[in-house]
């Protein structure tokens, strides 16, 4: 018989308690228990990237994360990010480059590029590569979406809403 675990914790700016099996993974948190599906099952293992958070400002595979471990913590979800204005920006990018194809991936993809973005990291096409390279995704060859993280990088940089075309 498992534990439950009580946890208080910030989750796109919103503070939470919750009590949570000590076995249950972060991924199953804010999916099952919170409702935030943005967040994709892929893999379960850490190795597509379709579960990317951040959590107090690094990104975590929430399918690795226990979701007692969130207790105390900062989360930011693919909800959260839309919320903000560079999570606009890359939104817009994202289309506007044709970087959304199927869409499974696109959470996880937009939440490593934020984070890249709000860093200063995604100066050039190689430091965007090696930026998402735990971010499968097998639709797109990846060029369309390098693209639309450059674009939103660039309009991040200029402050406006065009950015490189």
């Amino acid at each position: 018989m498992s534990a439950n675990c009580d946890i208080a914790f910030a989750l796109n700016g919103v503070k939470r308690e919750l009590t949570v099996p000590a076995g249950m993974s972060a991924l199953e948190m804010l999916r099952e228990r919170l409702g935030l599906t943005g967040t994709k099952y892929g893999c379960g293992e850490g190795e597509c990237g379709a579960c990317t958070i951040l959590v107090d400002g690094a990104t975590v595979n929430a399918c690795l994360m226990f979701a007692a471990d969130c207790d105390g913590r900062e989360l930011v979800t693919i909800e959260g990010v839309v919320t903000r204005q560079a999570g606009e920006r890359l939104r817009d990018a994202f289309v506007a480059s044709g970087a959304v194809q199927c869409g499974f991936c696109t959470p996880g993809l937009m939440v490593q590029a934020s984070h890249l973005i709000e860093r200063d990291h995604a100066r050039d096409e190689a430091a965007i590569r090696r930026g998402i390279e735990g971010n499968l995704c097998r639709c797109t060859g990846y060029r369309k979406i390098i693209e639309a993280i450059a674009a939103a990088a660039d309009a991040a940089t200029q402050g406006t809403e065009h950015g490189r075309r």
